[in-house]
């Protein structure tokens, strides 16, 4: 279904009246305390499990660094969306973007850009090696099961290259089946937007698990540059993609587990560069199998394969192929000791570029790590190291370890330092003109200190860091008669990154509210001309608060989001000056009946005219609302 700009806004209104319908008939039912008893009124667990900060499922209350999950119920706000609108709502995360959805982009985490944060796809690192970095905005939300941030540079010590500013891992649907079901969505937006798409979850009863489901999405899309921008064209820059995710697993046995799982994503994305209808198609995502033994309770051995993809294919007025491919082997075991765990594991990865840019396409890495853990009385304890050796520049050892002390059942404390590393992109090395095959790696030094204090209505953390960078690697000009243009790159920056995060999530009855700060001084510790000045994309303030109202049958939720000012560059000059805005949000689930629901999200409510980087447009205004039909 498409419809015209006219019909569009009509339906918007009539979204609107809906909400406010949906919140007057919510009201009424909160009347009747005999209708919804206790055990039906929505259970929140700040206590979670997650898995990526130590390879082993760990309750957030014993993981010493930062981290963050949003789980299912989370995501349901997003319908429509993409990875990166999701992770930029985060505490600690900055971001930019070229235009509308599939544009150029990139996020920031405690000042890292994100070629230094690691992505994983179910365990397998999705990333583009050219480049460097994840392109977050070419994954659906329709097909991810849940998301785990860690924060900080211990990731380097468990993952190996390119974590030195932190993990976010996407874990595609179906990862966690409890009954048989299947489902179709159909929704619409701003900008000639739709989707649609279906799911199916199988649960056998002896043991098999499986997920298939897939979308297609397409809009109009906005005019991507400003007027005077280089690039400018008048006319909407539309997005489309198709999207699937499957996921398998088969139980053995008690000590057997085995499975596969994928997610695909094809896409098309037209842009600005001056040349009339320049365009890119992209094609990522990831797949992997495993083996799971677990010989004895609290100890077991997985064997993993995995593959991914990132790859475009650009048609405009610098047309170019980029086409990256990952192979991973890994061998990640656990054992339970009388007193704590130890992690231990063997990785092997092959990362290979198909360009028409390069003439190395290829490179190997070996590691090897050991970790221990410890979750006993009062005390939580991490430590891990890990080698890595690399094809092109050598090896590098990275290691981690922190500590916290339960001061009483609500209130911790606790510290941590990590070694980090980021390898030298394909771009860095070897790019025409500009490569450097003498690169050494960026390293990094990583302090952090929290206290957090968990109750029944609240989990609360306050949590500073102190971070320093050497052998930032940048661009240097060197200019010649016969080349003005002429430059490399080399290892010549330092950064200083200092800055708090504090997070407050509550939940009162059927009330949910809370939100998150972060003050950062993200600064160029070179000594030369950028001495002192602030990094690129690194607000000094961000913020963001919310409430909620959560029943059987109905979540709503609003949010105001605020970025301070920021430089788009690192010479700190008025014309790289990015002005503060604050955005207004409100989305919501609404069950109506035992298999129909609406989920429908309106996005910068007061239509706010801001810019994420000079010369590129964002939306104003905008709404997306779908209807999922489930059989149970």
């Amino acid at each position: 279904m498409v419809l015209s700009r006219s019909s569009s806004t009509t339906y918007l209104r009539l979204c609107i009246l809906s909400a406010f319908g949906a919140f007057a008939m919510s009201a009424n039912a909160a009347t009747d305390v005999n209708v919804i008893s206790d055990s039906e009124l929505p259970q929140v667990e700040l206590d979670k499990i997650v898995v990526t900060a130590t390879r082993t499922p760990t309750k957030t209350s014993n993981v010493i660094a930062q981290t963050r999950v949003i789980d299912q119920e989370d995501l349901k706000r997003f319908q429509g969306q993409n990875a990166l609108d999701i992770i930029k709502r985060q505490p600690g995360i900055s971001h930019y973007t070229n235009g509308g959805p599939g544009t150029t982009s990139n996020f920031y985490m405690r000042g890292y850009d994100n070629k230094q944060i690691l992505v994983l796809i179910d365990g397998v690192r999705y990333s583009s090696i050219s480049a460097g970095g994840a392109t977050l905005s070419l994954l659906p939300a329709d097909q991810i099961d849940r998301i785990e941030i860690l924060y900080g540079a211990s990731g380097s010590s468990i993952y190996g290259s390119d974590a030195i500013g932190g993990v976010i891992q996407v874990f595609t649907k179906g990862s966690n089946i409890e009954k048989s079901q299947v489902s179709i969505t159909a929704g619409v937006g701003s900008h000639n937007e739709y989707l649609y798409g279906a799911s199916a979850q199988l649960n056998s009863g002896n043991g098999t698990t499986m997920s298939l489901s897939a979308s297609h999405n397409e809009t109009d899309g906005i005019n991507a540059t400003l007027p005077n921008a280089y690039g400018y064209n008048s006319d909407d820059d539309g997005f489309k993609s198709d999207n699937v995710s499957l996921a398998l697993t088969q139980r053995i046995n008690e000590q057997w587990l085995t499975g596969a799982s994928a997610l695909y994503s094809k896409s098309t994305t037209d842009y600005d560069d001056g040349a009339a209808n320049a365009y890119s198609k992209q094609e990522n995502g990831s797949a992997q199998a495993f083996v799971d033994w677990r010989y004895m309770p609290g100890s077991s051995v997985k064997l993993q394969y995995g593959h991914s993809i990132d790859k475009s294919d650009n048609y405009g007025s610098f047309p170019g192929v980029f086409d990256t491919k990952q192979n991973q082997v890994s061998l990640v075991g656990q054992h339970k000791f009388q007193v704590g765990q130890g992690i231990y594991g063997l990785e092997y990865l092959n990362q290979g570029l198909d360009s028409t840019a390069y003439t190395v396409d290829d490179r190997d890495v070996k590691s090897a790590f050991l970790g221990y853990l410890l979750a006993k009385n009062q005390f939580d304890a991490q430590a891990n190291v890990r080698f890595d050796d690399n094809s092109q520049y050598g090896g590098e050892t990275t290691y981690n370890l922190g500590g916290a002390y339960h001061i009483n059942p609500n209130l911790r404390a606790g510290a941590n330092y990590a070694k980090g590393f980021r390898a030298p992109t394909f771009n860095d090395l070897y790019y025409p003109g500009s490569g450097n095959t003498n690169l050494k790696p960026e390293t990094s030094d990583n302090y952090e200190a929290f206290v957090e204090y968990d109750t029944v209505l609240q989990s609360t953390r306050l949590t500073g860091y102190h971070n320093k960078v050497d052998d930032l690697i940048g661009y240097v000009a060197k200019p010649t008669p016969g080349n003005p243009w002429g430059g490399s790159s080399e290892n010549v920056d330092r950064a200083k990154i200092e800055g708090i995060t504090l997070t407050s999530d509550w939940v009162v009855d059927s009330y949910l509210f809370g939100g998150s700060y972060d003050y950062q001084q993200a600064k160029n510790a070179s000594g030369g001309a950028s001495d002192g000045n602030f990094l690129a994309i690194r607000p000094e303030h961000k913020g963001l608060v919310y409430a909620g109202y959560r029943l059987p049958s109905l979540d709503v939720r609003a949010e105001y989001q605020y970025v301070g000012d920021y430089y788009s560059g690192v010479a700190n000059t008025d014309s790289q000056l990015v002005d503060s805005y604050g955005l207004l949000n409100i989305s919501g689930n609404y069950k109506l009946t035992d298999n129909l629901s609406m989920t429908a999200r309106l996005n910068n409510i007061a239509n706010k005219k801001y810019i994420t980087l000079p010369g590129y447009n964002t939306d104003g205004i905008n709404f997306f609302t779908s209807l999922t039909y489930n059989w149970f």
